[in-house]
């Protein structure tokens, strides 16, 4: 298998640390270097014709693109340990705290950056500030939300770690860097203890 990725980018991120999470090896990892424009080459398009990354590209040919779908097939390929959850209902729990993190800390993350900062020029034109900037401050009423939700429970579904720990975890570190969040520094000591927590864990080295 072919995991089509980029570094320091969330959601291939996301997916790397799935993989270390399960134990997953011998996955050939190929650079795509989107600043270069290297997902919009024939190559590229020719594996995913939106012109995103992650893609895995499977041993029988066929290339899986969102990072979502990818984890799924991952789960199915190696069941344990168990991210996404056992039974219908864990499933749809977990299933909606990824969601959660993942459109509303996530995206709100990704679009102050590729909108409100210059380096993402040339992946986003026209960049619009005042759109951006707005995602900032609703990203910060989600990290706030998330806040006293673990003030509550250990992890963001609830009692272990599973697929919306990797979503959340990455999404912060992606604010951390151009956006230098810290959840401490804006008075959000639970989530900024729990982000210390799943930074200590092996897999958070990966991607």
């Amino acid at each position: 298998m072919k995991l089509y990725t980029t570094a320091r980018a969330p959601n291939p991120r996301r997916v790397a640390m799935f993989m270390a999470e399960k134990g997953i090896e011998g996955v050939e990892l190929v650079q795509v270097d989107i600043m270069q424009g290297e997902h919009k080459r024939p190559e590229f398009l020719a594996k995913n014709p939106l012109a995103r990354v992650p893609a895995l590209e499977l041993d029988d040919g066929r290339v899986l693109c969102e990072t979502r779908a990818i984890c799924t097939w991952l789960e199915g390929y190696a069941p344990e340990p168990n991210l996404m959850g056992e039974g219908y209902e864990e499933r749809a729990f977990i299933e909606m705290a990824d969601r959660r993190v993942e459109l509303h800390l996530l995206l709100g993350a990704a679009n102050w950056i590729r909108h409100a900062h210059p380096a993402l020029a040339p992946l986003e034109q026209p960049q619009f500030a005042e759109f951006g900037n707005s995602q900032a401050d609703k990203m910060r009423e989600t990290a706030r939300w998330l806040d006293q939700t673990l003030a509550g429970q250990e992890y963001i579904a609830g009692a272990r770690f599973t697929i919306a720990d990797i979503t959340a975890f990455c999404a912060l570190e992606f604010a951390r860097g151009l956006m230098k969040f810290r959840p401490g520094a804006e008075g959000m000591e639970h989530l900024q203890a729990w982000r210390d927590r799943i930074a200590a864990r092996p897999s958070a080295a990966a991607g």
